[in-house]
Order: C-alpha cells, then structure tokens, then sequence
C-alpha cells in the first residue's frame, strides 16, 4: 500500500450565538477564531491531512458543546 502525500486541508465554520464572546473564550486554546461582532464567530482551522482536520473538528465541537451547556445551565444560552 502507498501513503498518499498530505494535503494542507482548511476548515471555515460561522457560528451565530448570543453569547459568542462566551464561546470564543472557551476555545483561545483549541482553535483560530475571530469575532466580527457580538453574535458571530469565525473559526479557522487548518491541518496536514483530512484525519488531522477530523480531529481537530471533533475537539472543536467538544469544546462548543461544553461551553452552550454551561451557558444553559446558567440561563444565558439562546432559546
């Protein structure tokens, strides 16, 4: 079996969110983002192959999905 050379690939992902400044703070260590105003966040990622990226979407969302809960639980997550 021959290994294929790795490709740089590149993940873009919008996420709208009352909270968004909430989100971004709990991702400062997993990811590249940016806030374009108070309910959108821009996250970029990049990776040397499509697994690298997997992983790094998985650990992306894990970190989301913690901080809307934690959001919810305190009553400031969007209905």
């Amino acid at each position: 079996m021959t290994q294929r050379k790795s490709e740089l690939t590149q993940l873009n992902v919008r996420v709208s969110h009352r909270q968004a400044p909430a989100l971004a703070a709990s991702l400062t260590t997993e990811a590249s983002f940016s806030l374009t105003d108070e309910s959108t966040l821009l996250i970029d990622e990049v990776a040397d192959s499509i697994v690298d990226l997997r992983a790094r979407w998985n650990t992306l969302m894990r970190g989301l999905i913690a901080s809307e809960h934690v959001l919810y639980y305190r009553g400031e997550a969007d209905e």
